[in-house]
């Protein structure tokens, strides 16, 4: 039985109830479609994280992007 563990970040940027399903929908026919993985027993679960509780490289995702943000403003 596959089980497949998705992270996303949520607050503002979590996806939709129908995003969701749709993710999951095709988690569970790629693992079908490349492993022969019976879409049956196949979980898929997706946990949403604060974007506070994001960094990359020892920076806090939500400064990251904001920082960019400003920046396309200014170009």
């Amino acid at each position: 039985m596959p089980y497949v563990h998705i992270r996303l970040t949520g607050g503002e940027e979590a996806p939709t109830r129908a995003q969701k399903a749709k993710l999951i929908e095709g988690v569970t026919k790629l693992l079908a479609e490349t492993l022969g993985k019976n879409p049956a027993t196949t979980v898929v679960t997706i946990e949403e994280v604060p974007m506070e509780n994001w960094d990359i490289g020892g920076r806090p995702v939500d400064v990251i992007r904001a920082e960019k943000k400003a920046q396309a403003k200014k170009d």
